[in-house]
C-alpha cells in the first residue's frame, strides 16, 4: 500500500491546481459583461482605424464605392489581427488583450509616393511595399524581440509615458472637430460636448466605481455624449443610409502589386517603426495586465502584426500596428481578459464585411471621441509613469536619461515639422516621438548605465551597496578582537638566591587613533568595498598573521 501513497498525493496537489482561478487575462466573462467591454474596444479604435484610408483616400480622389473598399479592407484586415494576437496559435499572437490596426504612420509615406507616382500607380506600389513589409516583419520578429533587454525600467517606462503624451495631441484633434478644413473646428460647440463627454464619463467612473457599469464608464459617456450631440446637430443617421450592406474585399482590387525599391525601403522603414511602438505598447500593456512580455510574447505579437500586414497588402490594408488607446482601455476598466478584445476582433470582421454596421459607430462625433480620448489616452502615459516609478531617479544617471528621452521624443510632437529638413528615412524614424524617444532612451541607457561604469540602475553584483561601504582602515567596520591574555597560573614563589620573580605580563591592545574612537559601529561581517589603495588588496588578498609582541611571553 505505501508505494501507492504518493500517486495519490499526486493526483491531489494536480487537483489543486487545475481548479486555481485562472489569470485575469485568461478569465472568460459572462455575455452581460462581454459584449459591452467588447464594443468600447471598437469605440476606442474606430477613430484611428477609419483616418489614414480616409486621408488617404481623399487625396487620391478615390470615389464613394472605393472609399468603402478601402475601409472595408481595413476593418477586416485590424479584425483579423486582433483576433490572431489574443488568440495566439501556432506561435502568432501574444495571448494578450491587444489590438491591431492601420498605422497611422504610413499616412505621410503614401502620400509621397502619390505626389511621385501619381494616383493611378500610387496604390498599386504602396500595397506591394506593404506585402513585403509584412514578411520582413514576420522574418525579424524572433530576432527583434531579443531587444526587450535593452527596455529596462528607465527606457521602457520612458517609451510607455511617450506613448501617451504622442496620442494627446490627437484627441485635442477630435475634440475640436477632426477635420481641420470644416467651418466649425475648434468651435465652442464642439469643445462644449467634448467637455461634456469627459465630465460624464469621470461622474460614471466615480459614481460606480467598483461596479461594471464603472468599468464601461468610456462607453457610456460616448453613448450620452452622442445623444447630447443630436439636438446640436452633430450626429445624425446619414451613415447609415450611405453605407452598402455587404462587401466582401477583393484581392488587389486597386491593380495587381507594383514593387517600386525606394517605396519598399520607406515602407520597410514605416514596418520597423510599427515594430518598436508595438514593442512599446505590448511593454505597457504587459505591466497593465500582469503579465509581464516576454521573448516568446513579443515573438508572437510581432507574427501577428507581420501576418496582419501581409494580408493587408493583398486586401488593400496598410500597414498594421498595435493600438495603445486601447492598453489604455485595459488600464482605466480594469478588464483584463483577453476574449473581450478575441470579441472586439470579430466585430471589426464583421464591420469588414457588413459595412452597415461600422456605420454604427461613425455615428459618434468626432468631438465625443476627443472627449472620451482624454481620459483612455491619459491612462497610458500614468503607465508609463508607473513604470519609471521602478527605476531609481534620485541620483545618478536615469534622470538624465529621462530628462533628454522625454526632450527628443516631445520635439516631432511640439514642432511636427522639426526634422522635415533630413532626409526621408531619417526624417521618417525620427519624426515619430515615440521611436525617438525609444533610440535616445536605449542609446542613453547603454552609453550611461552599461558601458564603464555602472549606476543604480543596473548594479553590478560585485558592488556592494552605498550604506556598507566604510572607512578603509576600519572605520566603522569590524575590529579584530585583542590577542587573548594568557592565563596567569599559580602565583610565583622567590627562590633564596634569585632575582625576584617577574610577574606575568598580559597584552593590551593599542588605544584606537582619536579620529576613529567615536566611528559609528558597522554590522559583523561587512567587508572592505572597493576601490582600495593597491597596498590594502594585497593585504586582503594574503593577509599575514600579527606580529609576534615582545611583551607576550
Amino acid at each position: 500500500m505505501s508505494p501507492r501513497a504518493p500517486a495519490r498525493t499526486t493526483t491531489t496537489t494536480t487537483t489543486t491546481t487545475t481548479g486555481a482561478p485562472p489569470h485575469p487575462v485568461d478569465e472568460i466573462l459572462p455575455v452581460r459583461r462581454l459584449v459591452p467591454a467588447a464594443l468600447q474596444h471598437v469605440a476606442g479604435m474606430y477613430a484611428g482605424l477609419t483616418a489614414p484610408p480616409l486621408i488617404i483616400g481623399s487625396a487620391l480622389g478615390l470615389t464613394g464605392g472605393q472609399l468603402s473598399a478601402l475601409l472595408a479592407a481595413a476593418f477586416l484586415v485590424a479584425g483579423i489581427g486582433t483576433v490572431a494576437q489574443t488568440v495566439g496559435a501556432f506561435g502568432i499572437g501574444a495571448r494578450l488583450p491587444l489590438t491591431n490596426g492601420v498605422s497611422f504612420a504610413v499616412v505621410s509615406p503614401t502620400l509621397a509616393t502619390v505626389a511621385a507616382d501619381g494616383r493611378d500607380g500610387a496604390l498599386p506600389a504602396v500595397f506591394g511595399a506593404t506585402l513585403v513589409a509584412g514578411l520582413v516583419c514576420l522574418l525579424l520578429a524572433p530576432a527583434f524581440c531579443r531587444l526587450v533587454r535593452f527596455f529596462p525600467p528607465v527606457v521602457s517606462g520612458c517609451v510607455i509615458t511617450l506613448v501617451g503624451i504622442s496620442l494627446l495631441p490627437v484627441a485635442s484633434v477630435w475634440a475640436r472637430g477632426g477635420d481641420t478644413r470644416a467651418p466649425d473646428y475648434g468651435s465652442p460647440a464642439n469643445l462644449a460636448l467634448a467637455a461634456a463627454t469627459l465630465a460624464i464619463t469621470l461622474a460614471i467612473h466615480r459614481m460606480l466605481s467598483g461596479r461594471f457599469l464603472g468599468r464601461i464608464a468610456v462607453l457610456l459617456g460616448m453613448i450620452a455624449g452622442t445623444l447630447l450631440a443630436v439636438p446640436l446637430g452633430k450626429a445624425g443617421l446619414d451613415p447609415l443610409t450611405q453605407a452598402p450592406l455587404f462587401a466582401l474585399p477583393e484581392p488587389f482590387a486597386f491593380g495587381a502589386p507594383r514593387f517600386v525599391p525606394t517605396v519598399i525601403a520607406t515602407a520597410v522603414v514605416v514596418m520597423l517603426v510599427s515594430m518598436t511602438e508595438s514593442t512599446a505598447s505590448l511593454l505597457a500593456l504587459g505591466a497593465v495586465t500582469g503579465r509581464p512580455a516576454q521573448d516568446r510574447t513579443i515573438t508572437g505579437s510581432l507574427r501577428a502584426q507581420g501576418l496582419a500586414t501581409a494580408l493587408g497588402g493583398v486586401l488593400g490594408a496598410f500597414t498594421s500596428t498595435a493600438y495603445a488607446q486601447n492598453v489604455g482601455l485595459v488600464a482605466l476598466s480594469r478588464i483584463r481578459s483577453r476574449y473581450v478584445v478575441t470579441l472586439c476582433g470579430a466585430v471589426l470582421v464583421l464591420m469588414g464585411l457588413v459595412p452597415v454596421l461600422g456605420s454604427l459607430v461613425a455615428l459618434v462625433p468626432m468631438p465625443v471621441l476627443g472627449g472620451a480620448g482624454v481620459v483612455f489616452f491619459g491612462s497610458v502615459a500614468v503607465a508609463g509613469i508607473r513604470t519609471l516609478a521602478k527605476a531609481s531617479l534620485g541620483t545618478g544617471h536615469n534622470g538624465v536619461t529621462v530628462s533628454v528621452t522625454l526632450a527628443f521624443g516631445l520635439f516631432p510632437i511640439a514642432s511636427p515639422g522639426f526634422y522635415d529638413r533630413l532626409p526621408d528615412p531619417v526624417a521618417t524614424i525620427l519624426g515619430s516621438g515615440v521611436t525617438a524617444g525609444c533610440l535616445v532612451a536605449v542609446l542613453l541607457n547603454y552609453l550611461l548605465n552599461h558601458l564603464g561604469r555602472g549606476t543604480e540602475a543596473d548594479p553590478d553584483p560585485d558592488t556592494i551597496a552605498p550604506e556598507r561601504i566604510t572607512a578603509l582602515d576600519g572605520v566603522g567596520g569590524t575590529r579584530p578582537a585583542p590577542y587573548p591574555a594568557p592565563h596567569p597560573g599559580p602565583p610565583l614563589q622567590a627562590t633564596p638566591g634569585y632575582p625576584p620573580p617577574v610577574p606575568h605580563r598580559t597584552y593590551t591592545p593599542p588605544a584606537p587613533a582619536p579620529d576613529l574612537a567615536h566611528a559609528p559601529a558597522t554590522p559583523t561581517g561587512v567587508t572592505f568595498p572597493g576601490p582600495l589603495h593597491p597596498l590594502h588588496h594585497r593585504a586582503r588578498q594574503h593577509p599575514q598573521p600579527p606580529a609576534a609582541t615582545p611583551d607576550q611571553p
